[in-house]
């Protein structure tokens, strides 16, 4: 399966109208409760007007005890595309009878039709198997019970612990080589590979923190805390080490999160992405950082300071051999930068060498 955030992006902002302790959420709630069953759009736009048939014109304000009485009648409810009125109850969906569905109750296929047909969200809560399903355009999503979403999101944390602590492993083994000019692309690639394996699990947790709302605001806090730099540091993983120069680094971004799990796991497949197109033995090529992350590291650098550095000495090494001198010629230095910048790199490397022994 691809990884792709956009799949996904509509169904999800609708999870979060719908996440626990927001009105329509309580509404839902109460209905599954009762077991009355229920069809709800969320939408009052012309398509949807254009399929509604008889019901009732209310035109009030939404409430959970007021959805929840008027979904003993058996039509559907319409609300506003906020969800803050309601629009008609007991209401008919008449959608376009080509339109297909996999559906097999009344309800549900009615719900997914019109999603279908006009593109907006429709909401179906079964009466025998008392579970409540999103319908958006061409996309379903079963909302689960707040107890099982945080039991798997639990789960998810502890895996992304795990992959953040063999990312941890990597970009510090990346740094001590840096230091020693010693780097090949087998190690360059782990990193990446590593690094998008985090954020594909921060994606399914982002997805868990979504469905549970406000229950989720710690899940969040440990999310963000796992996840500080990452991004940040791939970014300039691949900066050091692209070679196609007339390709951005975000599109590099891009073609690598577009990988399949598989394709992922081949190192060669980032490699080629990267530039480097001799299949398995290009990993074995030594390959050197222009600087980005390391210089990245060091306090109070300005970017552009840190852009004009690299556009000067092109590499690393060069910058590493350099006299404070030699850096204090670059434009937006000065003795004062230079000397900081010499003090940055001396730290870090020393901290990088503790950090690959520990």
């Amino acid at each position: 399966m691809t990884f792709n955030e956009e799949k996904y992006g509509e169904i999800y902002d609708c999870i979060k109208m719908l996440s626990p302790g927001t009105m329509l959420r309580e509404g839902l709630e109460n209905i599954l409760k009762a077991k009355t069953g229920a069809l709800i759009v969320v939408s009052d736009k012309k398509e949807i007007i254009e399929v509604v048939k008889g019901g009732f014109n209310i035109n009030c304000e939404m409430t959970p005890a007021q959805l929840y009485e008027l979904a003993k009648m058996d039509g559907a409810i319409v609300l506003s595309s906020d969800a803050k009125k309601i629009i008609y109850a007991n209401a008919q969906l008449t959608p376009l009878p080509e339109i297909s569905s996999v559906e097999t109750g009344i309800r549900h296929r009615i719900a997914e039709k019109v999603a279908k047909q006009t593109g907006e969200l429709v909401i179906s809560i079964s009466q025998r198997r008392s579970i409540i399903t999103l319908y958006k355009d061409n996309s379903k999503f079963v909302l689960n019970d707040v107890s099982k979403v945080l039991i798997k999101a639990n789960q998810a944390i502890q895996t992304l612990e795990k992959y953040k602590a063999t990312l941890n492993q990597s970009m510090n083994n990346l740094s001590a080589l840096e230091f020693e000019d010693l780097v090949t692309v087998y190690d360059v690639t782990k990193v990446l590979q590593r690094t998008e394996m985090v954020m594909r699990i921060v994606f399914e947790i982002e997805k868990y923190i979504f469905e549970l709302g406000n229950e989720g605001r710690l899940l969040n806090m440990q999310m963000e805390e796992l996840t500080n730099g990452v991004l940040e540091d791939g970014m300039n993983v691949i900066k050091d080490y692209y070679k196609e120069e007339d390709i951005s680094a975000n599109n590099i971004k891009d073609k690598i999160r577009k990988l399949t799990s598989e394709e992922l796991l081949d190192l060669s497949n980032i490699a080629k992405i990267l530039g480097y197109t001799d299949g398995l033995r290009s990993l074995d090529e030594t390959t050197s950082p222009k600087g980005y992350r390391i210089l990245s590291k060091i306090p109070r650098l300005p970017s552009s300071v840190l852009t004009n550095v690299i556009n000067e000495f092109k590499s690393l090494q060069k910058i590493l051999t350099s006299s404070i001198s030699e850096l204090d010629e670059v434009d937006g230095i000065g003795e004062v930068r230079a000397k900081m910048i010499k003090d940055g790199l001396r730290r870090f490397q020393e901290q990088s060498i503790f950090d690959r022994h520990m």
